[in-house]
C-alpha cells in the first residue's frame, strides 16, 4: 500500500507539471494561430494508451512517463520532422511567425512552471500558514550527528547566528538545505560568536556519508521498543524519558549517549518520567555503550508542555498570504539555483547527488500528506522551470537561445544548423539523464 501512495503522488505531481507546462507553449500558440498537432502527456514511442484528435490537434496519453510534448508544425524539435520541414513555409507554421511570437511560445512553459510555484505558495501559506521555532529560543544549540557536518566545524549545542551573512531568525527544516549549500556558518559557541568557512568539497563528502542529517533539535532520550536481548528489559518501558543518571541531570540524547559511550558494562540508578510521573529504576549499559532500546520521539505539543521548545504558528488572510507566498517562492527559486551552481562544479562533488526519476520518487512519502504534496510539486515546478531554460540545444532555453540571437543579429539560424544543434542537445539530454538515472541505480546498488 506504501508504494501505491508513493507512486500515486509521484504520478500525479508529474501529470499536473507536465500538462501545465505544455499547456503553457500550446496556449499562445493558438492565440497566434500556430498549428499544433499533437498535446501528449507522456510519450507516445510507437504507440499511445489514449488519443482523440479534436480539430486538428491529436491529444493523448503515451506509455512512457519520461515528460510530455506538445508538436508544434514547423518546428524544429525532438521529432526531427525533416519531410516537414523541406516543404515551403506556411503562414499556420512556427517558422513563418515574427520572432517576438515564437519567443512567447518558447518562454510559455517555463513561465506557467514558475506561476505555478507562486500559486501554491500562496496558496498553501493562506491554507497552513507557518510553523516554526523562534530561533532565539533555542536555548541549547542544535543537534549535528553527520561526522561530516561535526569535521566542516558544527558542533552540537552551537547555536546558529547566520547563513553566509543572513540572519537565522527561524529555526525549520529548510535551514539544513541552507546550511548544505552555504560558504560561512556563523554560530555561537560558549557565548562567543566565530564564523566557520565550509570546505569546498562539503557537498560531495556529505553525499558520500552514510547519515544524511545536517542539523536538527536536540530532543529528550525517549525510550521506543526494547530489543529482545535488552538488559533494561522489565525496568524500562516504551515511552520512559530518561531525565537524570546517578543524581545527573540528563536533558538530551547527546548527552545520554555520550555517557553512556563511557560507561561500557555497568549499572547505573537513573530516573525516567513515565506517565508524567518521575520513576526510579535501574539501567545497565551493555558492551557497545548501548541500552538495548530503540529511539522514541515526542510531538511538538509535549516537547512544548514539558518545556523544550516552544512553537510559534502563524495564520494569514488572503491578502497576507500572497506577498509571503512569492517571497517562499523567490527564495526556492535562489536555493535551487545555488544548488545548481554547485552540481556544474566539480570541486563541490555535489554531481554525486544527481538523481533520476527514482530520487523523485523517493522524495514522497509513504502516507499521503496534501501539504508535503504540495510542497514538493512547487519545488519540482521551480525545478523543472530552472532546468528548461539552460541554453542547451533541445530544451526551451536552446531555442530561446537562437531567438534571441535572431533578434539581435537580425540573421536566423539555418534550418541546417538548427537540426545538427538539435541532436547535439538530444545527445546531452540523453547522457544527463543516463547519468541521473544511473545514479539512482548506483545508489540503490551499495545502499545509499
Amino acid at each position: 500500500m506504501e508504494i501505491v501512495i508513493k507512486l500515486s503522488q509521484f504520478l500525479l505531481s508529474l501529470s499536473i507539471l507536465i500538462i501545465l507546462h505544455e499547456l503553457g507553449h500550446f496556449i499562445p500558440a493558438k492565440l497566434f494561430k500556430t498549428r499544433v498537432e499533437k498535446f501528449y502527456l507522456f510519450f507516445d514511442i510507437k504507440y499511445s494508451l489514449l488519443k482523440k484528435k479534436i480539430g486538428e490537434t491529436e491529444y493523448g496519453i503515451g506509455w512512457l512517463p519520461l515528460g510530455g510534448y506538445v508538436k508544434i508544425s514547423g518546428m524544429i524539435d525532438e521529432s526531427m520532422d525533416k519531410q516537414q520541414m523541406a516543404l515551403p513555409p506556411q503562414p499556420w507554421e512556427f517558422r513563418s511567425k515574427p520572432t517576438w511570437q515564437r519567443l512567447i511560445i518558447m518562454l510559455g512553459g517555463v513561465t506557467v512552471n514558475f506561476i505555478l510555484a507562486f500559486i501554491i505558495y500562496i496558496g498553501m501559506t493562506y491554507a497552513y500558514g507557518d510553523f516554526y521555532i523562534k530561533n532565539e529560543n533555542i536555548k541549547d544549540g542544535i543537534w549535528v550527528t553527520n561526522p561530516v557536518v561535526e569535521k566542516a566545524g558544527l558542533q552540537t549545542g552551537d547555536k546558529l547566528v547566520a547563513i553566509d551573512g543572513k540572519k537565522v531568525v527561524r529555526f525549520v527544516p529548510a535551514l539544513s538545505g541552507e546550511v548544505l549549500t552555504s560558504k560561512k556558518i556563523t554560530v555561537n559557541r560558549n557565548g562567543q560568536e566565530q564564523t566557520i568557512t565550509l570546505p569546498d568539497n562539503f557537498i560531495g563528502n556529505f553525499i558520500d556519508a552514510d547519515k544524511k542529517s545536517v542539523l536538527g533539535l536536540r530532543m529528550p532520550f525517549v525510550v521506543g521498543a526494547l530489543a529482545d536481548d535488552s538488559p533494561n528489559k522489565g525496568q524500562l518501558k516504551a515511552k520512559d524519558i530518561l531525565i537524570s543518571i546517578e543524581g545527573k541531570p540528563f536533558r538530551y540524547i547527546d548527552e545520554v549517549t555520550t555517557f553512556l559511550e563511557a560507561n561500557k558494562g555497568k549499572k547505573f540508578a537513573a530516573v525516567v518520567l513515565r506517565k508524567e510521573k518521575e520513576t526510579p529504576v535501574t539501567i545497565s549499559v551493555n558492551e557497545k555503550g548501548k541500552l538495548g532500546v530503540g529511539l522514541g520521539a515526542l510531538k511538538e505539543d509535549n516537547l512544548e508542555r514539558l518545556g523544550y521548545y516552544k512553537f510559534s504558528k502563524e495564520s494569514y488572510g488572503f491578502f497576507e498570504s500572497v506577498p509571503i507566498g512569492i517571497q517562499k517562492g523567490f527564495d526556492q527559486l535562489a536555493g535551487y539555483w545555488k544548488q545548481l551552481k554547485a552540481i556544474f562544479n566539480p570541486n563541490t562533488g555535489a554531481y554525486k547527488g544527481v538523481g533520476g526519476f527514482a530520487a523523485i520518487y523517493n522524495v514522497f512519502p509513504d502516507s499521503w500528506s496534501w501539504e508535503v504534496f504540495w510542497s514538493i510539486t512547487a519545488l519540482l515546478s521551480i525545478m523543472l522551470g530552472v532546468m528548461n531554460l539552460l541554453p542547451i540545444p533541445a530544451l526551451d532555453g536552446g531555442h530561446v537561445m537562437f531567438l534571441l540571437y535572431e533578434m539581435i543579429s537580425g540573421r536566423k539560424p539555418s534550418d541546417k544548423f538548427l537540426e545538427k544543434a538539435q541532436m547535439v542537445g538530444f545527445v546531452l539530454l540523453i547522457s544527463l539523464l543516463l547519468f541521473a538515472n544511473g545514479n539512482d541505480i548506483y545508489k540503490a546498488i551499495i545502499g545509499k
